[in-house]
C-alpha cells in the first residue's frame, strides 16, 4: 500500500477517527475541538495517507532549538505492521534533526518500547531527570 506523508493538521473528523482507535481518550476526555487545538498548537504534524484516507498521524512539540517531544504517533489498527509508524517517526525525527534540535524525546505507549528502540530511541535511566505530574485523586 503506497503511503503519502503530508505535513499539517488533518481535518478534524479524520484526526478524531484515527485518535479514537487508541483508547487514550478514556483518560484524556478530549472533545474533537480540543484534539484539533492540541494538534494545531504543535510545531510539526505529519499525516500518513493511503488512497487519500488518513491512516496515521504523529506530532512534535518543540522550542525549535533545544527540545522536541514526539506525541501521539498513531496508526489505525488495520494498517499497523505495514511500516507506516516507522515512516511517520522517521519523518518527525528527520525534521527535528534538520532543524538542529539537540534533544528529541517521546511519549511511548505501553507495549511499544521495542518499536522505538529499533529506531534509535533508548529508555531513560531510572535516575535520569524527568517526571510526570499526576493530580491527586479525590477520596470517595
Amino acid at each position: 500500500m503506497p503511503i503519502r506523508l503530508q505535513e499539517g493538521t488533518p481535518p478534524t473528523d479524520d484526526l478524531w477517527r484515527v485518535f479514537d482507535t487508541t483508547g487514550w481518550n478514556d483518560e484524556y476526555q478530549l472533545s474533537p475541538a480540543e484534539l484539533r487545538t492540541a494538534f494545531e498548537s504543535s510545531w510539526l504534524v505529519v499525516g500518513a495517507y493511503a488512497e487519500g484516507r488518513l491512516v496515521g498521524v504523529g506530532r512534535a512539540v518543540s522550542d525549535r532549538v533545544v527540545h522536541a517531544m514526539i506525541y501521539d504517533l498513531i496508526v489505525i489498527p488495520e494498517c499497523q505492521g505495514a511500516g507506516i509508524g516507522g515512516q511517520l517517526l522517521a519523518c518527525l525525527v528527520d525534521r527535528c534533526t534538520t532543524a538542529g534540535i539537540r534533544d528529541i524525546q517521546l511519549f511511548c505507549a505501553r507495549g511499544k518500547r521495542v518499536f522505538y528502540e529499533t529506531r534509535g530511541f533508548v529508555a531513560r535511566p531510572e535516575d535520569a531527570p524527568g517526571m510526570q505530574y499526576r493530580a491527586p485523586t479525590k477520596a470517595s
